[in-house]
């Protein structure tokens, strides 16, 4: 097998329908991965498929609810049992609730934390024994600018993130004995449906973000396709616990 190749690995994305859990998932299909996209949407989920599918992937749709456990369990048990392993695990699924922390509800702090942290650790869990048993696997955290930086109108997604972070590190360590590594990718400001919003309700944010990145554009999820390949393939064994920007070099500007 070269470094990059993913021929006959079998990759499990949540939030794998849209954004830059699909920018992810193509890379993943052109290096040759079958893969299962996981959410709640089945018609966005069918929109993702075809453009899967027209580049030639083996994919197919799960449904996950990710604030469910025993969803998480069953979604990872159903694809690896309908392809005969699993191989790799992105945990992408994410959302954002935008107020000042004062004006928080404690239905708003769950809604983040379990959507973007705690699914991730039921998802993880699910796919362990799997991965165990074939083996090895390749676990991708997927973290924010906001595991770095500081917000004041999204407590809750600022503190999920770096959790995430933190989370992965925690699971490298405990893992590296199985040959399973965790890594996480921090996005900078992607043109997604999540940022559109973002957009929409903090004054001015568009224009902060082009005057702090170097690369001077928003970035894409297709941006996303190579890390992703990277963090999943043979060439990342000896990487674990790592945390890679995917910023257009936000995060090193003063």
């Amino acid at each position: 097998m070269t470094p990059f190749d993913l021929s006959k690995r079998v990759a499990f994305v949540t939030g794998g329908n849209g954004g830059i859990g699909l920018g992810m998932a193509k890379g993943l299909a052109a290096a040759g991965a079958t893969v299962v996209i996981a959410g709640r949407n089945k018609a966005k989920a069918d929109a993702a498929l075809a453009e899967l599918k027209a580049i030639g992937a083996q994919a197919a749709f799960v449904e996950l609810d990710v604030l469910k456990e025993a969803s998480c369990h069953k979604a990872l048990d159903q694809a690896a049992s309908t392809f005969g392993r699993l191989d790799i695990l992105i945990n992408n699924a994410g959302t954002s609730v935008r107020k000042p922390p004062e004006q928080l509800t404690a239905a708003d702090w769950h809604l983040v934390m379990d959507t973007n942290l705690t699914s991730a650790f039921f998802c993880s869990q699910a796919a362990y024994p799997h991965m165990q048993r074939a083996g090895g696997g390749k676990i991708i955290n997927i973290g924010s600018m906001m595991s770095i930086f500081a917000s004041s109108y999204a407590t809750p997604y600022a503190s999920s993130k770096g959790a995430i972070v933190q989370m992965a590190k925690s699971f490298a360590v405990a893992w590296a004995k199985d040959n399973i590594q965790v890594n996480a990718i921090l996005p900078g400001w992607i043109n997604t449906d999540l940022t559109r919003k973002a957009r929409e309700q903090v004054e001015g944010l568009h224009d902060k973000v082009l005057a702090r990145t170097p690369a001077q554009r928003w970035g894409e999820p297709g941006d996303f396709a190579g890390v992703a390949v990277f963090l999943a393939s043979p060439a990342s064994d000896f990487i674990t616990g790592a945390a890679i920007a995917v910023d257009g070099g936000y995060s090193v500007q003063a």
